[in-house]
């Protein structure tokens, strides 16, 4: 199949999606090569990934092989509590729980792109975690608000059709998953524009702007430049 619910970001230097659905290792090598792409950064945690890996063996860039960074953040423990969730502002304020705890997160994520490397950054549907990841480089980038939230928004689109295809694979690994964990009724699995607003609103009130949060989370002054370019 494919990595859906992908597009580029900052020029193009980052891409952003899913994760990889039904790909083996030729159609991953195949697309990684036409995409240029040089680092794979994988936000998912442990038991994501072991439901559907990447199969980067043999995989390989113009200037040689693709590195994978395993990044994780797990939406179970990282919140309070996903049930919780049933507004867009909630979703929002799930959003800015993240990168107040998680400031070392945001930064590795956009560490290698902010060193000169395409990357592609996803999570499983690419839409919560690489939508924050996203959104604050995007910000670092100068990037003005409506188009952070129309970013934020396409992935409505792709939606459906990813929901579809990550209930299939999931109950191929666990046949007893409730059909409801895969509803588009969920706000959990929506990606509404006001939920990208509530979290810019927060992120500048409580950090002022994208780059002096990433240069506290850890990144120097020549990997800010890289992600402004």
């Amino acid at each position: 199949m494919a990595v859906l619910n992908l597009r580029s970001l900052a020029d193009g230097r980052i891409l952003r999606g899913s994760q990889p659905f039904g790909m083996d290792a030729a159609e991953t090598a195949a697309f990684l090569a036409t995409h240029g792409i040089q680092t794979v950064v994988d936000l998912r945690s442990g038991y994501e990934r072991a439901i559907a890996p990447w199969q980067l063996a043999n995989s390989s860039a113009s200037n040689g092989t693709v590195e994978l960074v395993e990044n994780p953040l797990d939406p179970r423990t990282a919140s309070a509590g996903l049930s919780s969730i049933h507004t867009a502002e909630d979703l929002g304020e799930l959003y800015l729980g993240w990168v107040r705890t998680r400031p070392d997160w945001v930064a590795e994520a956009l560490r290698p792109a902010a060193q000169g490397k395409r990357t592609l950054i996803h999570c499983s549907l690419g839409k919560d975690r690489t939508g924050v990841v996203s959104a604050v480089a995007l910000i670092a980038n100068g990037t003005d608000r409506d188009a952070v939230v129309a970013d934020y928004a396409a992935s409505t689109a792709a939606l459906p059709f990813m929901l579809e295809t990550m209930a299939a694979t999931w109950r191929l690994a666990i046949p007893d998953v409730p059909e409801q964990a895969f509803s588009p009724s969920l706000m959990l699995l929506q990606s509404p524009a006001a939920a990208m607003e509530y979290f810019l609103d927060g992120f500048a009130r409580e950090f002022g702007n994208a780059a002096d949060y990433l240069r506290d989370a850890g990144l120097n002054g020549a990997e800010l430049d890289g992600l402004r370019r």
